[in-house]
């Protein structure tokens, strides 16, 4: 992974639109131009990485500081990279500063997505939903086994 940069926020426009896709549809609420613009409007190359196959733009992470959590947001993944388990090594590694911080994450994902399974592999649980998105959090992993 290495830092996004603000000119990389259009092949992350394009990978949003290409993955989510099937899913929206699904759901009924796909828009050519919306499924772009959500993303170009919240981009922050700040808090974004770049995902990386044999050098290669493979996909996007974001981490978005909030007042009690981080939130795991644009997490896209080319679709001939996914199933490899380029995702959970991606979400290891965002995972681990969230937890050497001591800092629970949060994110949302479209109902039926299969991400969700992902999500909840790495700690994920389900904290609220409603008919389009579902709210999962994961609190931190401090090492302690717990009784």
């Amino acid at each position: 992974m290495r830092p996004a940069e603000p000119a990389d926020v259009e092949a992350i426009v394009e990978l949003r639109a290409t993955v989510m896709r099937p899913d929206l549809e699904r759901l009924g609420r796909f828009d050519e131009y919306r499924v772009r613009q959500r993303l170009r409007d919240s981009f922050s190359s700040r808090h974004t990485s770049v995902v990386l196959a044999g050098g290669a733009f493979a996909g996007c992470v974001a981490m978005r500081p909030a007042e009690d959590a981080r939130w795991l947001e644009h997490f896209y993944l080319t679709p001939g990279v996914q199933g490899r388990g380029l995702g959970s090594a991606v979400l290891r590694t965002v995972l681990a500063g969230a937890d050497a911080d001591g800092v629970l994450v949060r994110l949302n994902v479209l109902q039926g997505s299969a991400a969700r399974r992902l999500y909840e592999r790495h700690g994920f649980t389900v904290e609220a939903q409603d008919p389009v998105d579902i709210y999962m959090v994961r609190l931190p992993y401090t090492g302690a086994l717990e009784a």
